[in-house]
C-alpha cells in the first residue's frame, strides 16, 4: 500500500538560506562606524560589511574579498564620497601592500582608534575595570620607524620572471616595490636595489625569503631553498659589500653570518646596554618606541637598591639589563633555550653580575623552580599574545608590591588583568604603545599595585 503525506512541506526552522555573497563581487556601502581593527563597517540587506581603507560617514565601492554566513570582508575599491578625516595615503602602494592598513587615517587619529580598543578591552573583558589614570599614548615617529622586514620572494614558473616584494592584502599576490616608507633609512638603499640583484643570480629560484635588519650594523638574511652556488654567493656578498650590510644565509639549519665574526646587536644608549642577536629572535621593530617603552617601564616599576626584581619573558634582556642598573638583582626568565643563551651573554657581556637568566615554561606552575623562591619586590613580564594567565594566577605568591605588564594584545591583557585584581592588585596606570603605526595592531603597558 502507498506510503500517505499529508502534502505539507517544512523548511529548517532559520527560513531560507540567504545566498553566499560571491568573491569579487562589488558592492557600493554607506560606511557606519569603525571596526577595533580599524576597517570600515556597513550594513546592507542583514549582513555586516568589514572594509578595509573605509572610514565612518563615507560612501566607497568596495570589492568583495571573503564572506561567511552574514559576516563579509571587503576591500574599498572607489571612494564615492569622502570623510573630511580622510587623508591621502602617503605610500604609493598602500591599497594594494598588506603592510599598513590605516595609512588614510592621520596619525592622531591611529593613536585614538588604538586607545578606544584598549579602554573597551577593559571594559568588556574585564568586567568593567579601568584604570585609575590614562596615560598619554607611547608614540614616536609615524614614518621611517621599521628596523627589520621580511621580504617575499617567487619565481613565476611560466613568465620566468622574479617577484620581490610585500604580500598584498587579503591575498598571497606579491606587491612588488622599490620604497617603504615605514623603514628605516639605512634599509631604503638595500630595498631598491634587491630585485636586480636577486634576479641576476644564476638560480633566483633558489631564494625563499629575505629579512633586512638595522641596529648597531645593516644585515640581509637570504633564506634559500637550495643550495647556493659559489657565484650567487660571491653576487650576493658582493651586494651586501657595496651596502655595507652583512650577509646570513639560512638553509636547512639556523641562519648564520657568512663572514663569521659578524654581529648583529642593537643599543639601548640610556643604559649604555648593547644586546646582540641572531635572525630569527623577537627584536622589537621600531627602536624609538621600544627606548621609550623601557624608560616607561622602569618609571613605572621604579626599581630601587636593595631590591630583588623578576623579568618574565625576558626574550634577549630588553628589560632585563636596563633594570639591572637600579635594582640589586634581577632573575629574568624565558623559555626558548636560545633567547637564554643569548640574555646570559648579553648580561656578561655588558658586565652586569647581578642578572640571572633561568630557561622555564611559564604555562606550568611557577613553585617547584628555584629562581621563583625568596619573592621579589617588582614583576616585570612581557608575554606573546596568549598572555600570562597562568603566571598572573601565581602573582601573589611571588610577594611583588609593584607589577607592570607589557601586552602585544590588549584582549589577553584584560583578562588577566581581571585575574591580577582576584590576586589583590590594583590597575593603577595604563596605556598604548604606538610600536607599529599606520597599522591598528595595539601593544599596552599597565601597571597593578598590591593593596
Amino acid at each position: 500500500m502507498a506510503k500517505k503525506t499529508s502534502g505539507l512541506r517544512f523548511q529548517p526552522s532559520g527560513g531560507t538560506r540567504a545566498p553566499q555573497v560571491p568573491v569579487g563581487k562589488k558592492q557600493k556601502l554607506a560606511v557606519e562606524r569603525l571596526a577595533n581593527d580599524g576597517r570600515g563597517i556597513a550594513f546592507i540587506e542583514g549582513r555586516t560589511w568589514f572594509v578595509s581603507g573605509a572610514l565612518p560617514g563615507e560612501q566607497v565601492e568596495a570589492r568583495v574579498v571573503g564572506a561567511r554566513s552574514q559576516v563579509v570582508e571587503a576591500r574599498t575599491e572607489r571612494v564615492l564620497q569622502a570623510s573630511a578625516e580622510r587623508r591621502d595615503e602617503p605610500c604609493q602602494y598602500a591599497k594594494t601592500c598588506g603592510g599598513c592598513s590605516v595609512q588614510h587615517m592621520s596619525h592622531a587619529d591611529q593613536l585614538a582608534l588604538k586607545q578606544r580598543l584598549l579602554a573597551e578591552q577593559f571594559s568588556r573583558l574585564a568586567e568593567g575595570l579601568a584604570p585609575q589614570a590614562w596615560a598619554e599614548p607611547l608614540s614616536g615617529a609615524e614614518f621611517g620607524y621599521r628596523r627589520r622586514c621580511r621580504i617575499a620572494v617567487r619565481m613565476d614558473s611560466k613568465s620566468r620572471q622574479l617577484s620581490v616584494g610585500f604580500r598584498a592584502a587579503s591575498s598571497q599576490e606579491i606587491i612588488s616595490i622599490d620604497d617603504c616608507p615605514v623603514l628605516v633609512q639605512p634599509l631604503q638603499p638595500i630595498l631598491r636595489a634587491l630585485p636586480e640583484t636577486l634576479s641576476a643570480l644564476e638560480k633566483p629560484q633558489s631564494i625563499g625569503h629575505v629579512e633586512l635588519f638595522s641596529g648597531t650594523a645593516c644585515a640581509v638574511l637570504v633564506r634559500h631553498t637550495q643550495a647556493l652556488s659559489e657565484a650567487d654567493t660571491a653576487q650576493l656578498q658582493d651586494f651586501c659589500a657595496a651596502h655595507d650590510a652583512q650577509l646570513w644565509l639560512q638553509g636547512a639549519g639556523d641562519p648564520a653570518p657568512l663572514n663569521p665574526e659578524h654581529q648583529l646587536a642593537f643599543a639601548l644608549s640610556e643604559w649604555n646596554v648593547e644586546l646582540a642577536y641572531r635572525p630569527g629572535d623577537f627584536v622589537q621593530v621600531n627602536e624609538q618606541v621600544n627606548q621609550a617603552m623601557v624608560a616607561q617601564a622602569l618609571a613605572w616599576l621604579a626599581p630601587k637598591a636593595g631590591e630583588r626584581v623578576l623579568d618574565l619573558y625576558c626574550g634577549l634582556g630588553n628589560f632585563a639589563l636596563p633594570l639591572a642598573r637600579f635594582a640589586d638583582q634581577v632573575v629574568a626568565v624565558e623559555g626558548v633555550e636560545g633567547m637564554v643563551e643569548r640574555a646570559r651573554e648579553n648580561a656578561r657581556s655588558n658586565q652586569l653580575e647581578n642578572v640571572e637568566v633561568h630557561c622555564a615554561d611559564l604555562s606550568e606552575p611557577l613553585a617547584a623552580a628555584d629562581w621563583a623562591t625568596g619573592g621579589f619586590a617588582a614583576v616585570l613580564l612581557d608575554p606573546p599574545r596568549d598572555g600570562a594567565y597562568q603566571v598572573v594566577k601565581q602573582m601573589a605568591s611571588l610577594g611583588a608590591q609593584r607589577v607592570v605588564y607589557v601586552s602585544c594584545n590588549p584582549t589577553t591583557l584584560a583578562r588577566d588583568s581581571l585575574e591580577l585584581q582576584a590576586q589583590g592588585y590594583r590597575l593603577e596606570r595604563a596605556g598604548i604603545l604606538d610600536m607599529f603605526p599606520q597599522t591598528a595592531h595595539v601593544e599596552a603597558m599597565a601597571l597593578f599595585v598590591k593593596g
